[in-house]
């Protein structure tokens, strides 16, 4: 079978290798594997700037953003075939903490879990895998490729859980949110905030093209420029950039008591210092509370899959701007203007109805 890997450290070496079938004692659930999202990380990866390969192994399979079709399934996994399904990235360490004994992987304390795809864990770009139960997250069947987004919409899905959960400390219902960021998160993050009921305003930096309009088509507003230009006060910021200019412009306009979640790590060379101490200020001052989401928990990711499944799949699809053949993988990473996310078809011709 194919499969598409890297050899982490290496600029530009990713290649589609040729892999024996999945071993049944890595998993009871045989997977097809039917799609990849592609997001910065992966760019990264294929540049030699992030990733680590599993021990035993100088290459890493590529793929955190999965969708996969169940081949077959053990009895009492509460899989069956023809089922889709999303694997879990980050795996607990082999040595569980606290956290992870409990299911808790996104906030494992030790250095030593793996990420699929990421960190000492093949990824799911490759026609076949296998996936133990606790780490399948079953999709709705209706969303069919759709299912694609699930694993970044995981990550907003538990930056607006715990905004909630934060904003719960005081009795006052939150009204309003920020988002800031366009791209694939930033609007999922929008859909997540809308779907919470809140009034939502969404700033990235170009007025045209696709964007603008998948933010209005929710409801939400747009805006083209800097959130200092916002007359709001939102309880909940989610901030979608990694840039510290627009955290620091973000941070600030989060009202009184606010929460504002981290969710983008941005890949270029810092610019700016953001002034930590008048940023200090402001949280402790206004009682804000600031927190990151990169991960999720499969609670999240169960979360995530309710949000999608409630949303107009018309909307969903637009999200996903180009669909590229698994053969001409190299064109899926190469960013094109237009561009929201990009998908690479494992197997076309297997792709969900």
């Amino acid at each position: 079978m194919k499969a598409l890997a890297v050899r982490p450290g290496v600029t530009n070496s990713g290649e589609m290798i040729e892999l024996a079938p999945p071993d049944s004692a890595e998993g009871a659930i045989l997977v097809r594997g039917l799609a990849i999202g592609i997001c910065g990380t992966d760019v990264e990866i294929m540049e030699g700037a992030y990733g680590q390969a599993p021990a035993d192994d100088e290459r890493l399979i590529l793929g955190h953003e999965s969708l996969g079709e169940v081949i077959e399934a053990a009895a009492g996994t509460g899989f069956s075939p023809g089922q889709l399904v999303v694997g879990v990235v980050r795996r607990p360490d082999p040595e569980p903490c606290d956290h992870c004994a409990i299911g808790e992987w996104d906030m494992c304390r030790s250095v030593h879990f793996r990420e699929c795809g990421i960190k000492e864990q093949h990824g799911y770009a490759r026609e076949m895998y296998r996936l133990d139960p606790q780490f399948a997250v079953a999709v709705d069947p209706r969303l069919g490729e759709l299912g694609v987004l699930l694993e970044p919409a995981s990550v907003v899905a538990k930056a607006c859980m715990l905004a909630v959960h934060f904003l719960k400390r005081t009795d006052v219902r939150a009204k309003t949110a920020l988002v800031t960021g366009a791209g694939p998160i930033g609007l999922l993050a929008a859909l997540a905030t809308r779907y919470y009921g809140l009034e939502t305003h969404v700033v990235d930096v170009v007025d045209s093209g696709p964007k603008p309009d998948l933010v209005r088509d929710l409801g939400a507003h747009y805006h083209a420029g800097s959130a200092a230009d916002l007359d709001i006060s939102p309880e909940i910021v989610i901030e979608c950039t990694g840039i510290g200019s627009v955290l620091r412009v973000a941070g600030a306009k989060a009202g009184p008591g606010g929460v504002v979640a981290l969710t983008g790590i941005s890949a270029v060379p810092a610019t700016e210092e953001v002034n930590l101490s008048l940023f200090n200020k402001k949280m402790v001052l206004e009682n804000k509370v600031l927190f990151g989401s990169v991960n999720a928990a499969r609670t999240h990711y169960e979360a995530a899959a309710r949000v999608l499944s409630e949303a107009d799949p018309a909307w969903l699809g637009r999200l996903i701007s180009r669909r590229v053949p698994a053969d001409h993988w190299p064109e899926a990473l190469e960013r094109q203007t237009d561009d929201v996310k990009v998908v690479l078809d494992i197997n076309p011709r297997a792709r969900a109805a």
